[in-house]
């Protein structure tokens, strides 16, 4: 499957080019546009905005308001691209002008000449989201938005950049390498080595692949389905959530000079960052540590090890809030009970950290005044 070429997944859509917005494969209500970054060793580098347009959205979720007072700006986690149609009409819901970035090398932006999401250090992505933030504007407050990878990336950016964001919102970061305290210091000490002596080999890895088999919908090992799901039989959680295999492939190889990157960032988070805006952290309440297949992994974090994300979220700045959530690794991918937490978590905080804030006076519109808090038993919940 990683030997596809990347752009097949975009079938009669053609690929997003810089300077215009154009359709985009989530269907109608999105538009993508490219950005082109300065070339690496490999060549041309380019990354991908796709905005959300709720006015041309049939499944835009009632009561949203036509006129945004913040924009958001959401970054993907690693083997991953932005799909999540749901998490942009929710943040519209809440006021938000909502946009997705691929960044270079995955998803949207990544070319048949490029390995897959390859970098050298995480401050590459710095030009990907400035030149994100060019193009949406900067005449409204913004909230940054990050799952996993795309999670410690934010973080750094908020951090190195103090003053710039309204709020910093974490789904499942990746903060810290998900071994024991004993084996961590040696473990990201033999990835630096390794990474700045041969950063193109190719490191083994472990674990399974359960969370990617939880996207895919309740299949034949799950069992009989509870009854306590007929409900929502035909969501997406238990249907498949149609996640392009080529853009989310199993098995991708994992090169020694990346994860030297990435636990170059560990480190920093270790040391602790000060992130001068609101955060909110959305993490699960606990990891799957199984090594057979239950459908209790629907419950849990299959990737990552969730009590290291509460205890590393706690050093990102002076205002954290931290809510465990019982979901899959992509909280925004889970069950519809969850993410009706999930949003309501997401939608209070907001009205806390950007529209509720004593300076943010675009607030004070009309539309927004009477602005409701959608309760966990009431949040809408959007087709496909």
């Amino acid at each position: 499957m990683t030997n596809l070429d990347p752009t097949t997944v975009f079938g009669n859509h053609p690929l997003p080019r810089a300077g215009a917005w154009s359709p985009d494969i989530l269907g109608p209500g999105f538009e993508a546009q490219a950005l082109q970054l300065l070339p690496d060793e490999e060549g041309e580098v380019i990354a991908t905005v796709v905005r959300h347009l709720p006015e041309k959205d049939p499944h835009s979720l009632q009561g949203t308001p036509s006129k945004p007072v913040f924009r958001a700006l959401y970054i993907h986690g690693w083997n991953d691209y932005f799909h999540q149609r749901e998490l942009a009409r929710e943040i519209a819901l809440a006021g938000g002008e909502f946009y997705g970035l691929d960044m270079r090398k995955y998803g949207r932006s990544w070319r048949k000449n490029q390995t897959f999401g390859w970098v050298r250090h995480l401050s590459q992505y710095e030009e990907d989201i400035e030149e994100a933030i060019n193009l949406i504007g900067d005449d409204l407050p913004l909230v940054l938005m990050g799952h996993s990878t795309g999670g410690l990336v934010t973080a750094l950016w908020a951090h190195h950049n103090p003053g710039r964001l309204a709020g910093l919102w974490l789904n499942s970061p990746w903060l810290e390498l998900q071994t024991s305290d004993l084996i961590r210091f040696p473990t990201q000490q033999a990835v630096e080595i390794i990474g700045a002596r041969e950063p193109r080999r190719v490191l083994p890895t472990g674990g399974n692949d359960f969370y990617s088999i939880s996207l895919r919908g309740w299949n034949k090992d799950d069992g009989e389905m509870p009854a306590e799901y007929a409900d929502f039989a035909d969501d997406p959680s238990l249907t498949g959530w149609g996640i392009s295999p080529v853009w989310k492939a199993t098995g991708r190889k994992i090169l020694a000079g990346w994860l030297a990157a990435i636990t170059e960032g560990h480190r920093e988070v270790a040391d602790g960052l000060a992130i001068d805006c609101p955060v909110l952290v959305l993490a699960s309440k606990k990891s799957f540590e199984g090594n057979k297949w239950t459908p209790d992994v629907r419950f849990q974090d299959a990737v990552l090890d969730v009590d290291v994300i509460a205890e590393r979220s706690a050093r990102l700045g002076d205002e954290v809030c931290i809510k465990r959530i019982a979901g899959v690794h992509d909280l925004a991918l889970s069950i519809p009970p969850v993410r009706r937490k999930v949003w309501s978590a997401t939608l209070s905080w907001l009205r806390y950290a950007v529209i509720g804030r004593s300076d943010f006076t675009r607030a004070e519109s009309a539309e927004l005044q009477g602005l409701r808090v959608p309760l966990p038993e009431d949040v809408q919940l959007a087709p496909r």
